[in-house]
């Protein structure tokens, strides 16, 4: 095992075991709002999207007007799969040739991106809370010990790959990657504080809703991951339908507020959900590069033990028989979608996985309901 594998894993376990410490308390009580001016996560996970291209097109203008568009100065350092570049583009070709003092441009060679990829993944899980309830979000971000936590895990595990990547740059990234940290916890917290949305009653269409939102938010973290976060700006042409497709789901289910329809199993499965994204809050990001740096096994045991607390709840076990079928016919549409598409990255087969498992148990949960509330109580019979 290297010393990144070595370090990833102990980051591993030490965030699995901050988010459980953590996490359970939160879930108790949803947290009131503080009066003051806030912004929606949706509206800034936009702005630091909206950075990170920019950025991406200064940097293309910068590989062109400066080194003529080689990247191997810094691809050398990297991994395949970093640096496709659209050298012909007309809008990189303008932009270049009208850059002033080029070399000043340099920073947007890795620097730049490493202080914008923490807010970004934040802002991102903020939404998905968001979208799920306000109160939710409010709680969860609102919560400095688990904000803070979050942000020092994914801190971490970031200058864990940079250091495995080690060029001239790491050591800017990692100072830059501090900073950024220490500038995003605080900001977040107080915004998610004054998020003055109420709790959402959980109800079948909602969870369906909140399916696609899943979805387009994950593809969009795809494309861009996929486009900027590895400079591969070049991917954009391919992509761009995927983008246009995701920001029309995310803006569509925005709007829409289906009405309420709770029931016991759709209940319990909410519940499953809301547990399920704050215990995976602080170990989210080293799970997921666990998998890639040689310590799969134990990313999925913290996997599989923050899943097993997320379902030890009381509402889980009122409806264990519907969420037990319900959860393998999910399996079953999950395995389809993870095998009927091949993927470049395996986050994509697991986004649509994802997706398709929410979908499903949430059907068989609502028609488990449905099946109980036809079924003559035994009053009625007599």
């Amino acid at each position: 095992m290297t010393v990144t594998a070595a370090l990833i894993g102990t980051s591993v376990a030490a965030s699995v075991l901050a988010g459980l410490t953590l996490g359970p308390r939160l879930l108790r009580r949803p947290a009131p709002p503080i009066v003051g001016r806030t912004v929606a996560p949706e509206a800034l996970l936009i702005g630091v999207t909206g950075l990170v291209y920019l950025n991406q097109l200064l940097c293309a203008a910068y590989l062109l007007r400066v080194h003529g568009g080689d990247t191997w100065f810094v691809t050398r350092y990297l991994p395949p799969g970093w640096f496709a570049q659209p050298d012909g583009n007309p809008l990189v070709r303008l932009v270049a040739d009208h850059l002033p003092a080029p070399t000043l441009f340099g920073p947007t060679v890795l620097r730049v991106q490493a202080f914008l990829e923490l807010p970004f993944v934040l802002l991102a899980y903020g939404t998905v809370l968001r979208r799920l309830s306000p109160a939710l979000y409010r709680t969860v971000l609102g919560s400095r010990p688990l904000v803070w936590s979050a942000a020092l895990s994914y801190t971490v595990v970031f200058g864990v790959v940079e250091w495995g990547l080690y060029n001239p740059w790491t050591t800017q990234d990692l100072a830059i990657r501090t900073v950024s940290a220490l500038l995003t916890a605080p900001l977040l917290t107080t915004l998610a504080r004054r998020e003055p949305g109420a709790d959402r009653e959980p109800g079948a269409a909602g969870l369906l809703l909140f399916a696609a939102s899943l979805w387009a938010l994950g593809q969009l973290v795809m494309v861009v991951y996929d486009t900027a976060l590895l400079y591969n700006l070049g991917h954009l042409g391919g992509r761009w339908l995927d983008l246009l497709l995701a920001l029309l789901v995310l803006a569509v289910t925005a709007r829409w507020r289906p009405g309420l329809a709770g029931s016991r199993s759709v209940a319990a499965l909410d519940a499953v959900l809301r547990r399920s994204l704050v215990l995976f809050l602080v170990p989210a990001l080293a799970i997921r590069y666990g998998v890639t740096f040689d310590t799969p096994l134990l990313a999925a045991g913290g996997a599989l033990l923050v899943g097993a607390v997320a379902l030890w709840h009381r509402p889980v076990r009122d409806a264990l028989l519907p969420l037990v079928l319900g959860g393998a016919a999910g399996l079953a549409a999950a395995y389809l979608a993870v095998r009927l598409i091949t993927d470049v990255y395996y986050e994509s087969a697991l986004l649509r996985a994802m997706a398709a498992a929410l979908v499903v148990m949430t059907l068989a949960c609502a028609l488990a309901d449905r099946l109980r509330s036809d079924q003559p109580s035994v009053r009625a019979v007599s």
